[in-house]
């Protein structure tokens, strides 16, 4: 009998391990778990701090858009006053320079608020089977007097397959112009030493087996980027332009990732930048 006692005295210290391990198991788990519940208690706040802000800065914005536009049509009749004076030339030109002047910082205010709400409002889609070929036509028609007007040619190539993709069809209409308005600004105004001035629009689809991708791509052989400015072109109010005001891009980009796509850059120095939009589009069938 006494040569059992030892294995029982072992057998009981064994199970006496187990259960102080299973309890310090358990309470690591619990301290992690309420670790877990903190940290995606402090993300909710965040973001809920996030969307107040979003609100307050948006409802500001349109807040100082109606004052401008009051001011704006004060110094138009302001400007038409003008005419009505009887005053020297020289003076009315002075004058007349000086309400220009601020006509042209009002309509650069207004276009950096416009741009601002598109930017930092909620984008509401309201997708729909879209043809995409049929919208870089309806875009080239739109945007080939303007690039006539800066001596830029426009080359359209549609895909030869139907590319028909779930979208908000002015949403991305607005990327797109977003796009072909920043390969025009990169061309410069034409001059004697302006080379190759084109910009590409062309419509595809990739697929890798049965994973299928619709792909509208804007190029132009401007100037390019560099690794710097191409790291850097998607922060809101980053730009390279005068008078530009740096959010183009990014509404484009967000554009696009509220459809579960992505934008897709490559530039090189003195050859020109090229933009893929790129959107899912549903697998085909077996």
């Amino acid at each position: 009998m006494a040569d059992v006692v030892p294995i029982i005295i072992a057998g009981g210290a064994g199970l006496g391990i187990g259960c102080a391990a299973a309890v310090l198991l358990g309470r690591a788990k619990l301290r992690k778990q309420l670790a877990l519940s903190k940290r995606a208690e402090r993300r909710a706040r965040s973001a809920e701090r996030l969307a107040e802000l979003g609100s307050m800065t948006s409802g500001l914005a349109h807040e100082i858009k109606n004052p401008l536009s009051t001011i704006g049509l004060n110094i138009q009749l302001l400007a038409e006053s003008l005419g009505e004076l009887a005053i020297e030339a020289d003076e009315r030109g002075r004058l007349e320079r000086r309400v220009g002047s601020l006509q042209r910082e009002i309509e650069r205010l207004k276009d950096i608020l416009t741009d601002f709400l598109d930017f930092a409002g909620e984008k509401k889609l309201d997708p729909k089977p879209t043809d995409l070929n049929a919208m870089v036509g309806e875009l080239a028609d739109f945007f080939h007097p303007q690039a006539d007007r800066q001596s830029v040619r426009l080359y359209v190539t549609p895909a030869d397959e139907s590319v028909v993709a779930e979208v908000d069809g002015p949403l991305v209409k607005q990327a797109v112009l977003n796009l072909l308005l920043n390969a025009l600004q990169a061309m410069g105004e034409p001059n004697e030493q302006s080379g190759t001035r084109e910009i590409y629009l062309r419509t595809e689809i990739a697929a890798d087996g049965d994973h299928r991708e619709a792909r509208l791509r804007v190029a132009d052989t401007g100037k390019g980027m560099d690794a710097e400015t191409m790291a850097s072109i998607f922060k809101p109010y980053f730009t390279t332009k005068s008078g530009g005001t740096g959010l183009g891009l990014p509404t484009s980009r967000r554009i696009v990732e509220e459809h579960g796509g992505r934008v897709e850059v490559h530039s090189e120095l003195g050859r020109g930048t090229e933009f893929t939009l790129v959107f899912p589009l549903p697998d085909e069938p077996d």
